[in-house]
């Protein structure tokens, strides 16, 4: 809902193209039915992200169509919104499928806990999304200004508290979906999808979209819940964030924070990323109540003039924590009670085999850059297929790119490891323990915002850091690396201990000193790095690191204490105190 304050702004123009969009519909259905270009509008472009798709083009080949005056390789992204990353091996077996129908021929997990498809042609979008709505999934809302695939821990090794823990993830997911009947008619033919259908909370009686209303939120909206000791999900990266509470083995509730997003702009300081807030605890049948006031107050006083001051991030910073509470409180009409103590010891993921206290047993695989292929002798899709086909387990998508395959017999473990074993889906047994830790957005060919490649440049960097880990006995010990391939922060790269952002093709600014628990951004420490100077400047500080750390003290940690960088105790004081050598 527009505020009468907002009213009086000049609204970004994204704001106009969802008000006329008929809750949206656009001229999608026009743009399909277009088969002299494999393109759509741009405003619809804008309006099919609510849908969960990207239109792309392969960049890898712009310039050699451009001279010959050929249009863009267009093609879309798919993104798959796994509730939690929980998937079926039915709904596994549904995306491996359709892989094989899209460029790359890869299954892509991503750092939201959800499935991506890349490279499929505008005639076969209908067929992709028919498909896994065939199989109980959806791309509605895995995109757009609307709360996206919410996010819960993977890892927990108590069955109950995950499946309590899952059971709220889905509640979250379902009661924020949008409810206009867009989709349904574009995509399915009319097919209703089976969504909760939210109460009206006073939008001036809209009755298609009752709690987003036609101009839906000002951006993007994401949740997390969490369930310590794992911080696995990045909760303070999140607009709206639940860290379980388990008192005497059971659920007792969930911390709420505010406020958390990464992206920023190059050279715009009054952009930065900033961690979320802890403002109350709630009680399990209270967090659905509280998601839905929290978007709330996000629809109605959320930046809808400038874009890149339009996260819910920046309407906690401006406005403060206590305000944010205080509105929570009055629109839910009940108070909540005081946070509870909490304890993180990492953000990474459970590898290898954990027994948990049902006797079931769960595998956890690294898959490097979430990207499932195969490729030599390593043929990954095909054994995540055939373990799918077994019916021998489930599968949690975690948001490190990775997964977990999930409640498997004692009797069917030795099956599982064949199967592992023979398709190379066993590096968790090797690799070294920063290549354990790494994500990477995927960036070049496919998306259109990269300044310089992620994904198929991290991997290269890792292996030139190897020599110099294990001359300096780092080799087993876990250092988050992340990269993305440009500011907007989609693999979460401002929480990574050694964190690098593309700057422009071939080179990145270099930030350190992120917490090992997701609990402190990094900074800043040198700009603009081409691979040899990133090297060149990491290894005297993971020798020394090796020489000189204390027991028990994480890379990050030590690179503060040393004085490489300055904490960054505030969002807004990301860019505040550099180094002297930045």
């Amino acid at each position: 809902m527009i505020s009468d304050s907002q009213a009086s702004e000049k609204l970004h123009k994204n704001e106009g193209i969802k008000d006329r969009s008929a809750y949206l519909r656009g001229t999608i259905l026009e743009g399909l039915a277009d088969t002299a270009t494999g393109s759509i509008s741009s405003e619809d472009q804008q309006l099919t992200k609510f849908h969960g798709l990207y239109q792309q083009d392969d960049r890898d080949v712009r310039n050699d169509r451009r001279k010959h005056k050929l249009d863009k390789a267009y093609s879309f992204l798919a993104r798959i919104g796994v509730p939690g990353g929980v998937a079926t091996p039915e709904q596994w077996l549904a995306v491996d499928g359709l892989a094989n129908y899209c460029a790359f021929n890869t299954l892509k997990l991503t750092t939201r806990q959800a499935f991506q498809l890349h490279g499929i042609l505008k005639s076969n979008l209908k067929n992709v999304i028919q498909t896994v709505t065939d199989v109980s999934m959806s791309t509605l809302a895995a995109c757009g200004d609307v709360n996206r695939n919410t996010m819960s821990s993977p890892n927990p090794v108590s069955s109950e508290i995950h499946e309590d823990v899952q059971k709220i993830a889905d509640e979250i997911d379902a009661y924020l979906k949008p409810q206009s009947p867009a989709y349904s008619q574009i995509w399915l033919d009319g097919k209703q999808l089976a969504t909760a259908e939210p109460r009206s909370i006073g939008m001036g009686g809209d009755e298609v979209e009752p709690l987003y209303g036609k101009t839906y939120l000002p951006r993007k909206f994401k949740i997390a819940i969490a369930v310590p000791p794992q911080n696995d999900v990045d909760v303070f990266a999140h607009c709206l964030g639940f860290i379980a509470i388990v008192e005497d083995g059971k659920l007792a509730g969930f911390n709420v924070t505010v406020g958390g997003g990464m992206g920023m702009t190059h050279g715009n300081e009054k952009t930065f990323p900033r961690l979320a807030d802890v403002i109350a605890f709630a009680k399990p049948d209270q967090v659905v109540d509280v998601a839905e006031k929290i978007v709330a107050i996000q629809r109605d006083f959320g930046d809808r003039s400038e874009r890149a001051h339009a996260r819910f991030k920046y309407t906690v910073e401006d406005r403060g924590a206590d305000f944010i509470l205080k509105e929570l409180e009055k629109r839910l009409g009940y108070s909540l009670e005081p946070a509870k103590e909490y304890a993180f010891t990492g953000n990474g993921d459970h590898y290898g085999w954990t027994e948990r206290a049902d006797g079931k047993w769960n595998l956890g695989l690294f898959i490097e850059g979430g990207r499932i292929v195969d490729q030599g002798d390593k043929t990954m899709k095909t054994g995540m297929r055939l373990i799918a086909q077994s019916g021998q387990c489930g599968f949690r998508l975690t948001p490190n790119q990775n997964v977990v395959l999930s409640d498997i017999a004692e009797k069917d473990k030795d099956a599982i490891d064949a199967l592992v074993t023979e398709h190379g889906l066993d590096d968790y047994r090797t690799a070294s323990g920063m290549r354990r830790s790494q994500i990477a957005c995927v960036s070049l060919p496919t998306c259109g915002l990269a300044l310089a490649e992620s994904e198929r440049y991290l991997p290269s960097l890792v292996t030139a850091l190897e020599g110099t880990l294990e001359q300096a006995g780092l080799q087993n010990d876990e250092i988050i690396i992340r990269s993305t391939g440009c500011p907007n922060g989609c693999a979460r790269p401002y929480l990574g201990e050694i964190g690098l952002v593309g700057k422009v093709p071939g080179k990145y600014n270099l930030y350190l000193g992120a917490g090992f628990g997701g609990e402190r951004l990094n900074k800043l420490y040198r700009t603009s790095l081409t691979n040899n100077e990133i090297i060149e400047a990491l290894q005297p500080i993971l020798f020394a690191y090796a020489k000189e750390r204390e027991a028990g003290e994480r890379f990050g940690d030590f690179t503060v204490r040393k004085g490489y960088v300055q904490a960054t105790t505030a969002g807004n004081s990301f860019h505040a105190n550099l180094s002297e050598s930045a």
